[in-house]
């Protein structure tokens, strides 16, 4: 604890550090702040109501990550899921257009144009969502039968449309600068945000209802054993690694004897952390959002049949997460690049040749622990909705939740750890590592 705290003064005592984690925090108090401005032409009190009765649906989780930002309909009730959906999109595009692929291999620049491609297709999808949940408001009926928009027509859904379609764009901004110019992965972060901003309101219910008798201590503390099963799952599952031995060759130049030494490529189980629910989370939502607000009954069959706890829900988002974790293990981790510079510097697996057959071996081994890695992400993300729904509990906070933010915790902490320790500082995390294996890790 005490060398824990000691590691949090360290922080501040590097300028560079100390810059970066104040800008971060700024930036996250500024998108909290815009998550209280609202949409003009809404009645407040008749979309509470609405989404009173929608706790537990599929729209209630949209409302989750967008950090209640829905319910409240603000400037920033789309979040971050178009900027998400968009990447996804072009990533996927990428392996399927030969231009695109180009593009993608073209290094700094490559990455600059991909990356305002996303930023267009962004501004497309949010103008897209936001005038199906403009026109979905007008007829989406409440309880008590308020009218959510008291004067509907084109220039409410205008408004509405311009107002949601600029805050995604503010917050995509946002998300861009944290990873630039503070710590962390802005995107990530920012659903990090809007997800803990939820815990408190959470406790409060779940103390409300202890004191009233609706829910059981007993229930309640098996509630929070289980979160605290997933975390410890989570942690273990995103340090876990496989070590594959390197040996690298004596080499003699002049007088002097290079290499001859051994080290390990650190493989990890979960390479792709927690992106393969994120990416898998936004694809759902996306069109779930657009479907809870439509008043047509396909649509709303569309709706139900997507809601947490449902059989057709689970397989989809749990087959998402595995394709997702292949996929995006694919793009950041190149075997073949690894290979060749493993070739190039004298660095060979024993008992595998050095090129094409070390490529190879590596992505095998890669493709195998990827898979359990998978299937555990999947698992965690959606038994304990299954739980929570079993035990009748009021809230949404179920498996993803917990994945994202202890996962997001770890990165933030993870890249604080390397800042610390480039300056002969003692990290958060304590664990022995080889700074010899540092080369291959972002591989």
């Amino acid at each position: 604890m005490i060398e824990g705290l000691q590691s949090f003064q360290n922080v501040f005592k590097i300028p560079e550090l100390k810059r970066r984690v104040l800008f971060s925090a700024g930036m996250l108090v500024a998108y909290r702040i815009g998550a209280h401005v609202p949409t003009p032409g809404i009645d407040g009190h008749a979309l509470a109501q609405f989404f009173d009765q929608a706790q537990g649906t599929l729209l209630g989780m949209v409302d989750l990550f967008s950090g209640g930002n829905l319910r409240r309909l603000s400037i920033f009730a789309l979040g971050i899921m178009p900027y998400i959906s968009a990447s996804i999109i072009l990533q996927l595009l990428t392996v399927v257009i030969p231009a695109l692929e180009r593009l993608a291999k073209e290094g700094e620049a490559g990455r600059k144009k991909i990356t305002q491609y996303t930023r267009y297709g962004t501004i497309v999808l949010s103008a897209v969502q936001s005038l199906g949940i403009a026109y979905g408001l007008e007829r989406m009926p409440t309880p008590t039968g308020a009218t959510i928009v008291p004067h509907p027509g084109w220039g409410f859904r205008l408004l509405t449309m311009v107002t949601l379609t600029a805050g995604t764009a503010l917050i995509m901004w946002m998300g861009e600068q944290i990873s630039e110019k503070g710590i962390g992965n802005g995107i990530s972060l920012i659903i990090f945000a809007g997800i803990v901003v939820r815990l408190p309101s959470a406790v409060m219910a779940s103390y409300t209802l202890i004191s009233t008798g609706e829910l059981k201590p007993v229930v309640f503390a098996v509630i929070v054993l289980l979160m605290v099963a997933v975390t410890a799952s989570v942690v273990l599952m995103q340090e876990g690694q496989r070590k594959i031995p390197v040996q690298y060759a004596k080499r003699v130049v002049g007088r002097r004897v290079y290499g001859g030494q051994s080290t390990h490529i650190p493989l990890r189980i979960n390479t792709a952390g927690v992106i393969p629910v994120i990416f898998a989370s936004s694809l759902i939502l996306f069109p779930a959002t657009l479907a809870n607000f439509m008043p047509h009954p396909w649509m709303k069959a569309i709706a139900d049949a997507m809601s947490p706890g449902r059989f057709t829900y689970t397989l989809l988002y749990m087959g998402l997460i595995v394709f997702f974790a292949y996929f995006y293990t694919a793009i950041v981790f190149n075997p073949i690049d690894l290979a060749d510079n493993m070739k190039k510097y004298g660095g060979f697996v024993p008992g595998v040749r050095p090129g094409k057959k070390t490529a190879e071996y590596i992505d095998r081994t890669l493709t195998r622990i990827t898979l359990p890695g998978a299937l555990s992400l999947a698992l965690i993300s959606v038994l304990p909705d299954y739980l929570i729904r079993w035990f009748n509990v009021p809230f949404y906070f179920g498996g993803t939740s917990l994945l994202i933010v202890v996962g997001v915790a770890l990165d933030t902490v993870r890249q604080m750890e390397s800042h610390l320790l480039m300056r002969n500082y003692e990290g958060f995390l304590k664990r022995s590592k080889s700074r010899s294996s540092g080369a291959f890790a972002r591989s």
